[in-house]
């Protein structure tokens, strides 16, 4: 039977680096719902122009389209074992259409991980982030500061920080992904499906913690 595993966490949160890590471990191709936005919007794949004509109105993308990416992708060769789905389902809907789609594809959801990070850590890792105005160097005021504040190490050009980099937008950004995020958590804790993991650990402790953790239900 195909497994399919779900990585739940806010932007910051550490979900790409613990799905490839997952993934690895698993043998489970890693499917990132971003990824496939960014790659069907530039392949201009039918899906991708459907889509893309939404985001052009400034609406949002229905869920049967965004579900019929994933369904497109869960159906190639690497994912014949199963999948860890990375920003996916982000909605009930979308957390019912994943039931019903795994279910086509003989399979099922193994297990859902929530990386549980408090939101004040998550703010001081997404509004630490600057970027030189030269050639786009990217630091971060706490894990890899310049050697001199506010001046690029390379190119000794200034540094700048992003508008959605910005503390205030950070914070709305998780508010929002906060208020979404829970209705999913409580739909897979009643399932039994959730496995919790402090993700506020180093990304090695994190993936240290899951995996044993993972081993039970997906193997």
């Amino acid at each position: 039977m195909k497994r399919y595993v779900i990585l739940l966490g806010a932007p910051g949160a550490g979900k790409g680096t613990q799905a490839k890590a997952v993934s690895a471990a698993f043998g489970l191709a890693h499917v990132s719902s971003g990824d496939l936005f960014r790659e069907n919007l530039k392949n201009q794949t039918d899906l991708g122009r459907l889509a893309d004509g939404y985001i052009r109105r400034g609406h949002l993308v229905p869920d049967e389209v965004t579900v019929g990416m994933i369904e497109a992708r869960l159906r190639q060769p690497d994912c014949a074992d199963g999948a860890v789905l990375d920003g996916f389902p982000r909605t009930p809907a979308q957390a019912e259409a994943l039931d019903a789609l795994a279910a086509a594809l003989s399979g099922q959801v193994a297990a859902v991980v929530l990386l549980a990070v408090d939101e004040q850590v998550l703010l001081d890792r997404l509004s630490g982030r600057w970027v030189c105005r030269a050639a786009g160097h990217i630091y971060h005021q706490v894990a890899n500061p310049p050697k001199t504040p506010g001046v690029c190490d390379l190119d000794g050009s200034p540094l700048y920080q992003r508008d959605d980099d910005r503390r205030e937008t950070v914070s709305e950004r998780l508010r929002v992904y906060m208020g979404q995020t829970q209705i999913l958590v409580d739909y897979y804790r009643r399932r039994g499906l959730l496995l919790e993991v402090d993700g506020s650990l180093l990304p090695q402790a994190v993936t240290e913690r899951l995996l044993p953790a993972l081993t039970e239900r997906v193997r």
